[in-house]
């Protein structure tokens, strides 16, 4: 089987680099400390909690052990993308969450820095932990090489089928790779987890093919068994404001894709930003932007904080960075000539109608949509 060349980032220095790790590596030392906090519960609610089902209390005390690799296929035979998610799962409403200590006024037991405790040792020692079964002579197609694509080759890989991933752009991984706050996963971080799971065999990556345009639907019919599709969320939402295409304003997930992956990428001297958006990307871009000196960040939303879709202990973290908040305003135009200088807002009742004398302009030097 032919494989393409291992897909591999653009030298030069990009900016993510330059923002701080939310959640840092533990030491072994440290780890085996918070592993041995755990009480391994019987009925282990964080279990529960887990939408994959790890088995929680048994790779922590694996970890307490020192069986960093015992530990390590606890979560991966459970979860191939563990990896990525002990670094990107909202552990604080789903497995710390649900931590009994919690009950107790103790501080939850750091799972998801366990975890990524245990998948490092194990992803930069190439240990694997799966057996194929033997060839079935099936092939399947999947269309995009992001998250959802890439653990359903790597179950069919594993029942023995052939999997070929064609993926429009030139680095696989999807939103992990592109999209995720550099805080919470790093680009690096992302394609090693890529590799560990191509590594299982029988899985062919072609990066940089458009499925439609240089492969057709009638060519994966006529080549394939079946075909999977996991072509992600699409482009950033546009809100059809006058002045939207103005430069300076940008699409949350375009301008995320910038921080991580595109060497010599700048903010220039932005020093006023406002955040279009309440939900869980709108809040990491505002974060980001602060973290890269950006001085005033504003999120701007409709709604009223109960309505925002944001994980509220990350809305609170972003706040106590000085990240500003304007609820119940919405964004009527994007203000400026050749460039952004502000975003122009109609303050709104909670039914969104425009209360009298309500209207306010936020300087800005970039407007984001999230």
């Amino acid at each position: 089987m032919t494989t393409t060349p291992e897909p591999v980032l653009v030298p030069g220095p990009r900016l993510e680099a330059s923002i701080p790790d939310l959640k840092p590596a533990l030491s072994r030392t440290a780890a085996r400390a918070e592993a041995s906090r755990c009480l391994y519960c019987s009925d282990a609610p964080c279990i529960a909690a887990c939408p994959t089902g790890i088995d929680i209390p048994e790779f922590i005390r694996r970890i307490a052990t020192a069986n960093l690799a015992g530990a390590a296929r606890t979560i991966l035979t459970a979860n191939i993308l563990g990896h990525s998610c002990a670094r990107v799962c909202p552990v604080e409403v789903l497995c710390v969450g649900a931590c009994v200590h919690n009950a107790h006024d103790e501080p939850p037991i750091m799972i998801g820095r366990l975890q990524r405790h245990a998948t490092d040792f194990a992803l930069s020692r190439g240990l694997r932990f799966e057996t194929r079964q033997p060839p079935t002579g099936k092939r399947v197609a999947l269309v995009g090489a992001g998250p959802a694509s890439l653990a359903a080759a790597h179950e069919l890989a594993l029942l023995g089928h052939t999997c070929v991933i064609f993926e429009g752009r030139a680095l696989p991984g999807g939103l992990n790779t592109t999209g995720v706050a550099p805080y919470k996963l790093r680009t690096e971080a992302a394609l090693e987890e890529v590799d560990h799971i191509l590594g299982v065999g029988g899985i062919e990556l072609r990066t940089g093919v458009q499925v439609g345009r240089e492969v057709t639907f009638d060519d994966l019919a006529r080549d394939f068994d079946a075909t999977f599709l996991g072509v992600g969320l699409g482009p950033d939402s546009r809100l059809d404001l006058p002045g939207e295409d103005l430069p300076g304003s940008w699409g949350a997930v375009a301008l995320i894709e910038r921080l991580k992956n595109a060497p010599g990428f700048t903010l220039g001297a932005a020093r006023r930003a406002v955040v279009i958006g309440g939900g869980n990307t709108a809040i990491d871009v505002a974060r980001e932007l602060g973290q890269l000196g950006v001085a005033h960040v504003t999120m701007v939303y409709r709604r009223d904080v109960a309505s925002m879709s944001g994980y509220a202990h990350e809305l609170d973290l972003a706040r106590q960075e000085g990240v500003r908040l304007e609820v119940q305003a919405v964004p009527v135009a994007i203000e400026g000539e050749g460039h952004v200088t502000g975003l122009r807002c109609a303050r709104v009742d909670e039914a969104l109608v425009p209360l009298p004398g309500g209207a306010f302009t936020l300087p800005a030097d970039l407007v984001v949509r999230a």
